[in-house]
């Protein structure tokens, strides 16, 4: 187990893809063990894309790449600037507002930061806010999406967690609010010190949000359809994804009529792609994680960590601060399919619900996507608006202290997540 832990360092190291570091340090565990048959290791992989509610995920995935060509994200673009357009620093709030609308589209923190980089980014440049800024912004913005349903993120710790995803998407809805406000905060003060200005001059009337609103409204009602029809049981998760593709493609062809043929062959062809990447780290996570509990690693964290505390603050504080540091090495994905069996048994088992760990976990995983090493959200904007990362993180120091912060909340608040959920379900 050395030998594989010392490969599979040397490969992060080496910036290889994480799905093969994955992978061939796996196999190399088959090697060194004879009494383990490579016939469990393609077992495994199989087994481990054998789930109903996996199959969410490319529906979902799919679903958001769909309502990305289908005239959808004109509008809520529209209808941000709206709602925060006459706020100091006009098209840096504009932004989060989008993240927060985009947040039940996508799905993804990557996605939409890349998305509001190529939009947004060129507008804010123009209209004089720096590149650093600009990136900084964009980037830890696309962090909302983390929470807001329908999350990639919640759904694959529900799926491995056997948590229910219904009840994760309901207890994102007030910590993904609350991001917005949290994210806004620092963008208020840094835009009024530099004078960047706002978009419109003059708040919004109700006439004026009325018809931004009506024009946005088959976007907006998507996520709301979403939690209303998995809460009531009219669909299950996985049949929330396809019906997803279903109403992104009778919206985009029949409503807004910007679907065509040409360019749904097209987005069928970017998701294909996206969802093989996945899929790929799922296979060779599932290779993994049976090496973990083979091993008795699982046994072994648990026993290491249940001998030091059983104050359940302390051990959420200690488990958020190391899933914060492997959240920057990396990526979200691999970090939910290892982590969320080990860390989820020994948290239950002094009393943190599995609804409220699964919010907070997702939130610090995926903000490794904006933070250094490996940073994809961050490397992905910083590539597009051409900002040196130093800059960026510079810029960024304010949003990634206010994130904390707001995880601290949480930790120490589990109404913020659980409140909603036993609202609506009675129980979380």
């Amino acid at each position: 187990m050395t030998v594989v832990s010392l490969v599979f360092i040397v490969l992060l190291l080496l910036n290889m893809p994480i799905a093969y570091v994955i992978g061939i340090s796996s196999c190399l565990f088959f090697l060194l063990e004879p009494n383990v048959g490579f016939s469990i290791a393609a077992q495994k992989m199989v087994v481990s894309t054998q789930s109903f509610t996996f199959l969410s995920v490319p529906f979902f995935l799919t679903a958001g790449c769909i309502m990305n060509a289908a005239g959808i994200t004109d509008r809520l673009v529209n209808f941000a600037k709206t709602l925060t357009g006459h706020l100091v620093g006009g098209l840096a709030q504009v932004s989060i507002m989008l993240s927060a609308l985009m947040g039940g589209i996508s799905g993804s923190a990557v996605a939409d930061a890349s998305m509001e980089a190529r939009f947004l980014g060129p507008s804010m440049l123009k209209d004089g806010y720096s590149k650093a800024f600009t990136a900084a912004v964009l980037s830890f913005g696309g962090l909302i999406t983390a929470t807001i349903p329908p999350s990639m993120g919640l759904i694959m710790y529900g799926y491995v967690g056997n948590v229910s995803v219904g009840k994760l998407f309901v207890a994102g809805i007030i910590p993904g609010i609350l991001m917005t406000a949290v994210l806004m905060i620092p963008t208020h003060f840094i835009s009024k010190k530099r004078g960047y200005k706002p978009v419109n001059q003059m708040p919004p009337t109700a006439g004026e949000l009325w018809i931004s609103f009506r024009k946005s409204f088959w976007a907006l009602m998507f996520p709301v359809i979403l939690v209303v029809g998995i809460r009531f049981g009219i669909f299950t998760t996985s049949e929330a994804g396809a019906f997803a593709i279903v109403y992104a493609v009778f919206v985009g062809k029949f409503i807004y009529k910007e679907l065509n043929f040409k360019n749904f062959m097209k987005v069928l062809d970017s998701s294909i792609t996206d969802n093989g990447s996945i899929l790929m780290i799922v296979i060779c996570a599932g290779i993994f994680s049976y090496i973990l509990t083979y091993s008795g690693a699982p046994a072994f964290l648990a026993e290491a960590i249940g001998g030091v505390t059983k104050n359940k603050y302390i051990l959420l504080l200690g488990i958020t601060l190391f899933l914060t540091f492997m959240g920057m090495i990396m990526d979200s994905a691999v970090n939910t399919l290892i982590f969320t069996p080990i860390f989820l048994p020994i948290l239950q088992s002094v009393g943190v619900n599995g609804v409220h760990f699964g919010i907070i976990m997702m939130t610090v995983v995926t903000m490794g996507c904006m933070t250094p090493p490996v940073g994809t959200a961050m490397f992905s904007v910083c590539h597009i608006l051409d900002c040196p990362t130093d800059d960026y993180m510079k810029e960024g120091m304010p949003y990634l202290i206010a994130i904390l912060a707001e995880v601290l909340l949480i930790i120490f608040v589990p109404q913020i997540a659980t409140g909603l959920v036993t609202l609506m379900y009675g129980s979380c």
